[in-house]
């Protein structure tokens, strides 16, 4: 039970793009076309769930047991960048044309701050359920990740869904672009919001 109100929680309730607002920049930047946004989608759950086990093991292993906890951010920093470098390197190889449609967005995984909020969490908040809280394990941990990721792509392919459609229409010259897109992002998020009572 305690992983299904994880894995609701983090896509639906606690959404990082649209409840927390971490990540924005790529989420606006690249969800122009649909296939540029799930492979950005892709990187980023690859990179979250990655990341989260990776930083959950170093602060628990590493840095608490020599208190070192004051190096935290930093650290997660490094294995992020890291880690995005990988993700790179291996896109360039696999997939040159998903490697070209992200272009700057990919290096910008290692600034976006839903990979390192999610990182954060993991090992500094403490999650309810039912009367008692506690530290979330490392199998939690994953799918709080792969929970949270997912709720990531599902906004992130919603909304570049939404803004390819809002392309054919006709948008008044005054909201076109930018100013319609935060229009489409607002009313997701309130749509969202409806899933505040779930958990």
């Amino acid at each position: 039970m305690e992983y299904l109100i994880i894995i609701i929680s983090a896509i639906f309730v606690n959404n990082i793009l649209l409840a927390q607002f971490l990540g924005i920049c790529p989420f606006l930047g690249v969800s122009n076309k649909l296939s540029t946004a799930t492979g950005m989608s892709g990187a980023v759950c690859f990179v979250i769930t990655l990341a989260t086990v990776v930083t959950f093991l170093l602060n628990k292993y590493l840095l608490v047991p020599f208190g070192l906890e004051f190096l935290q951010t930093i650290s997660f920093i490094l294995v992020i960048a890291a880690l995005v470098q990988m993700v790179e390197i291996v896109l360039k190889k696999i997939s040159p044309s998903m490697y070209q449609a992200l272009g700057i967005f990919l290096p910008l995984i290692t600034t976006n701050c839903a990979v390192l909020g999610v990182a954060i969490t993991v090992v500094t908040k403490e999650f309810t359920f039912g009367a008692e809280s506690h530290m979330l394990n490392l199998a939690q941990a994953v799918v709080y990740a792969l929970a949270t990721s997912v709720g990531y792509a599902i906004a992130m392919i919603l909304f570049a869904g939404l803004r390819e459609h809002l392309a054919g229409n006709d948008v008044p010259k005054s909201f076109k672009g930018l100013p319609i897109a935060l229009i489409t992002v607002s009313i997701m998020a309130m749509a969202f919001l409806g899933f505040s009572g779930m958990v």
